[in-house]
């Protein structure tokens, strides 16, 4: 009898420590089931801020933004999982610069573009930028083109936005004539955001290039130095980003993916 007895106590702690076992793992699963529902819900939310403006100067030709300086990072962002809200002063149609929509200019980005009907649908019906509340973004990108330089540079609800994301100390990220939008943004002390920080823009010398340095209302290069900013640039047309803090700036349209790729990497 005592092997038998010895033999059914064996098989009851094997059956106990099975369930045991049997146990830990389901509750291993259900911590990695709670970990997977956690990372999808926390998903990233980016605000785009695009310019209503469509009038180069006195020229009687059209501006507005830069597509690839909105498609490259749209798509850098969006297929990493961002939900992307898009914005204008004035809400609607977000016009494109006739300039940069040409074969010319064309990148696999602005091809992608091209054909994305969900994408062009919402660059037609943007949001009102005034109903935007940085509370609810993680993190907000501003794409160039020359219109910024008219509106969104004096554009007060603009101005505090920007402020807002930055007193949040959320990324705030912009590439070739979008650092517009910063010449009247102060920090927390009254002081212009930019001062003492190192940053870029459009340069003098690529403006000159184009032909517009006796349009636009003012250089963005000159505009970034008055304010106490910290400039500095690659040759014309290089790609060249920098990071001070939250604040992300890229030079020209070459430069716009890797704004995307520094964003990104702040919200990790």
């Amino acid at each position: 009898m005592k092997p038998l007895k010895a033999i059914a106590f064996m098989l009851i702690m094997m059956m106990a420590s099975s369930c045991k076992d049997a146990k830990h793992q389901n509750a291993s699963e259900t911590v990695s089931e709670e970990k997977t529902n956690i990372k999808k819900d926390k998903e990233m939310k980016i605000l785009f801020v695009l310019t209503s403006h469509d009038q180069l100067g006195d020229t009687g030709k059209k501006t507005g933004f830069w597509v690839e300086e909105f498609a490259s990072p749209y798509y850098a962002l969006l297929d990493k999982g961002a939900q992307i809200t898009i914005a204008t002063p004035k809400g609607g149609a977000a016009p494109i610069d006739p300039s940069s929509d040409t074969p010319d200019a064309a990148t696999d980005a602005t091809k992608r573009f091209d054909h994305d009907a969900e994408a062009k649908t919402k660059i037609a019906n943007t949001k009102v930028l005034s109903d935007m509340n940085p509370d609810d973004f993680d993190a907000v990108f501003y794409p160039g083109g020359h219109g910024p330089l008219w509106d969104l540079a004096n554009d007060s609800v603009s101005i505090a936005l920007i402020e807002k994301f930055n007193s949040q100390d959320k990324p705030i990220a912009f590439v070739c004539h979008a650092p517009a939008a910063l010449k009247d943004v102060k920090d927390a002390q009254g002081n212009p955001l930019v001062k003492g920080k190192n940053v870029t823009g459009f340069t003098n010398t690529e403006e000159a290039a184009v032909q517009l340095t006796d349009v636009v209302p003012f250089l963005v290069e000159d505009m970034l130095k008055k304010n106490g900013a910290v400039y500095s640039k690659k040759d014309d047309w290089a790609p060249y980003v920098l990071q001070d803090g939250n604040l992300i700036t890229g030079q020209n349209p070459a430069s716009s993916e890797l704004v995307a790729e520094k964003l990104l990497e702040s919200l990790k």
